[in-house]
């Protein structure tokens, strides 16, 4: 009898034990991160580049190999749009999802300019946190920093690392914009505490030279607005005094940041990571590296692109080195359409022979044409991503909801569709519509339609020579039939401008309560 007692004993706890081991395997089975490692992000942001500037887009004259192997290796969009035709709105909307326009603050900004992102918003990296993210941005900030009186030689808040980033090492605005120095992580690298930073953009620090009175000291001249404080023998935008030790070298700009990037997805290759890296090129001025200096054959404007083409190639050689392709999503766009002469006597008109930024589109960079906005816009998975072509309609806009959804998170905002089964080329059906914007001008994208309502102002920007899209009238283009938009229809199809007219003050016409819901959590 004691034998049987044991016996049973024995056998139901063998039994329970089998059951609970069961048990416990079926709950690691229904958990996400267990069954598939959740994908590295890396959103590569040009500055400045058009849609026609890579062989990939059509591009003859200029040698881009690393980003056209990324785009024929992975799906190539023709009717990719950044959010706005100019640097700060479109970053805006990367990492908000949020419309540009919405923000009254998301404008071209100063050096000096307060952090435009409410730390209380949604970001795209905030979001990747919640979901065991490490997050990074590496280059071009141009969002603002601090809350209006900075002090550059304390630690600079609130910046990227209070809207969502672990790590930072950015330029504060632009490569032709004071200060001209790095900053980690809230500090000014390689800052002289006995030569602090000193910032103005009203007026100069008594005896410091400009690009104005000093032009004997200039390696590379003004052509307009430019010609402030002068650094590296280049006139910035605004006034600066001290930190010598800290001032960058413009040449080493793309190698400083590569380094950083390369760095930072060797840094966090065990675990899931984001990292923005936000290229300086080819926004001017243009000081490609002794080794890129004549290889592109259009002088410094081609030759930075063909660096950028470089330091893109290296951080995919690293992430396939470190066995990360695999398991990494790759994005690269740019943050608004070409401009060639941008402020500076730098060759770019005269060495451009017949090289076309834009290639087939009207406008460019400032513009409401379709050069302004439609960018080239490229997704890469290797193994993931089946190579092709799409012609879905897509904004930079749709990468937070888009990207949350990749990541099994709920959250979303109002402007950001949800097209991940686009991006990763399981789907043709893009958005049906878009607000497009340019300095505070906007219009209207549906289906092939395009309609740009009268706008005051001059024509075409003298400075740069591109076409604003200003007029007295309406204007409606069929880009399926006109890409070039040569062809207004507003006069002959006053149906469909109706149409368009309607929809557009429907989304536009948020009134400021509407717009600061959106814009927070």
């Amino acid at each position: 009898m004691k034998k049987e007692i044991r016996f049973y004993l024995l056998f139901f706890s063998v039994f329970f034990a089998f059951i609970s081991c069961r048990e416990n395997i079926d709950e690691r089975k229904e958990t996400p991160e267990t069954t598939t490692s959740k994908p590295n992000i890396v959103v590569i942001y040009a500055d400045d580049l058009g849609y026609g500037e890579l062989g990939a887009y059509g591009a003859t004259e200029l040698k881009t190999p690393n980003l056209d192997k990324l785009a024929n290796g992975g799906l190539k969009f023709t009717n990719g749009y950044a959010s706005s035709a100019t640097c700060t709105p479109s970053r805006y909307a990367l990492l908000t999802g949020i419309y540009p326009w919405r923000n009254k603050r998301a404008k071209i900004l100063p050096g000096t300019a307060p952090l435009i992102i409410d730390t209380a918003q949604k970001t795209l990296p905030k979001m990747l946190k919640k979901q065991g993210y490490h997050t990074g941005i590496v280059g071009k900030w141009h969002l603002g920093l601090g809350s209006g009186n900075v002090d550059w030689n304390q630690e600079i808040i609130p910046g990227p690392n209070e809207v969502g980033f672990d790590y930072s090492n950015i330029l504060a605005a632009t490569q032709d914009r004071v200060p001209t120095v790095y900053i980690e992580n809230g500090y000014v690298v390689n800052l002289d505490p006995n030569d602090p930073i000193e910032i103005d953009y009203d007026k100069n620090f008594e005896g410091e030279p400009t690009g104005l009175e000093n032009p004997e000291m200039l390696k590379m001249k003004w052509h307009h607005g430019h010609n402030n404080s002068i650094v590296n023998g280049i006139p910035r935008i605004g006034f600066m005094k001290g930190g010598e030790s800290a001032k960058w070298i413009d040449e080493d700009m793309a190698d400083y940041f590569l380094a950083e990037a390369q760095q930072y997805v060797k840094a966090h290759k065990d675990a899931p990571f984001f990292l923005y890296y936000a290229l300086q090129q080819p926004h001017v001025p243009r000081t490609p590296h002794a080794r890129f200096v004549g290889k592109s054959g259009l002088g410094p404007r081609g030759d930075v692109i063909v660096e950028a083409d470089w330091v893109v190639g290296e951080l995919i050689k690293t992430l396939a080195a470190e066995g990360m392709l695999e398991n990494t999503l790759v994005v690269f766009s740019s943050d608004n359409g070409p401009v060639v002469n941008d402020g500076y006597y730098d060759d770019s008109v005269e060495k451009l022979g017949n090289h076309k930024p834009a290639g087939v589109l009207r406008g460019g960079k400032y513009s409401l044409f379709e050069a302004g906005t439609r960018v080239p816009f490229i997704t890469y998975w290797k193994g993931k991503i089946k190579p092709g072509i799409s012609h879905a309609l897509v904004s930079q806009l749709d990468l937070f909801t888009s990207i949350a959804a990749l990541v099994n998170s709920s959250e979303s905002t109002p402007d950001s569709k949800n097209m991940l089964d686009v991006f990763m080329g399981k789907s043709s059906i893009g958005r049906d519509e878009l607000v497009l914007e340019a300095t505070s001008r906007t219009a209207f994208r549906k289906g092939d339609w395009v309609m740009i309502p009268p706008y005051e102002g001059p024509a075409i920007n003298k400075y740069v020579d591109i076409e604003l899209a200003n007029d007295t009238i309406y204007q409606l283009y069929n880009l399926k039939e006109d890409l070039g938009q040569q062809n207004n229809l507003a006069g002959n199809n006053k149906g469909k401008l109706d149409e368009m007219i309607q929809l557009f003050q429907k989304i536009r016409g948020s009134d400021d309560q509407e717009i600061q819901q959106l814009e927070l959590k």
